[in-house]
């Protein structure tokens, strides 16, 4: 039933709330864990958690930066990306890698995680990730309000080129979602969930 009791705002005036609810909104949100290289070759990886799949044929994925990091700017460098999927185990080693470092600091040395080498891009994969895609860059556009102005923000879109699943996550073929462990980011300031069997239900469209 529909309640006639709304909280509504303008974003531009402020949400009057405690925190801002549009993520919580919007969400929970896959993860996207880049790992890029710099044209020197070394390595960064970073968690964003704007990030989705955009196109099915060919597969493409992307990911929102706020502010042009170093992810963007080696984006930008070398024209190739990884996104390493995280999952449950891996939730303190992706929470390490959130942490504002120089560029010269390792993140996979930070959060002690294992590169693996990539094998039709730069940037390493993270060897404990159960599942990469090697993405090369379609488009780096910076977002703009709806007055035109110009957001500090960097959408980054690429096609994935290769794709790496751990074959226990293949049940007679298709991929195991519910069992693979996978975290997704939530509202407020510390909200994560995760996919378990539990929420599974079926469903097909209508012919």
């Amino acid at each position: 039933m529909r309640t006639t009791d709304i909280h509504s705002y303008q974003p531009r005036q402020g949400h009057g709330l405690p925190h801002d609810p549009f993520n919580a909104i919007v969400g929970p949100r896959p993860i996207g864990w880049i790992s890029t290289c710099n044209a020197q070759g070394a390595a960064n990886l970073a968690p964003y958690s704007f990030f989705n799949a955009f196109n099915y044929v060919p597969p493409i994925v992307g990911f929102a930066s706020i502010g042009l990091k170093d992810t963007v700017r080696n984006v930008q460098a070398t024209g190739e990306f990884v996104w390493n999927l995280a999952t449950r185990d891996l939730a303190e080693a992706m929470n390490t890698t959130c942490a504002a470092v120089p560029p010269e600091v390792d993140e996979f040395v930070l959060a002690g995680l294992t590169p693996r080498a990539s094998t039709l891009v730069r940037p390493p994969r993270v060897a404990e990730s159960r599942v990469t895609f090697e993405c090369r860059c379609t488009q780096v556009q910076q977002l703009h309000g709806a007055d035109g102005t110009a957001v500090d923000t960097w959408l980054v879109l690429g096609e994935v080129v290769a794709v790496h699943i751990d074959k226990a996550l293949l049940r007679d073929g298709i991929y195991d979602t519910a069992n693979a462990g996978h975290i997704l980011r939530a509202g407020g300031p510390a909200d994560y969930f995760t996919v378990g069997p539990e929420q599974l239900f079926k469903m097909h469209r209508p012919r």
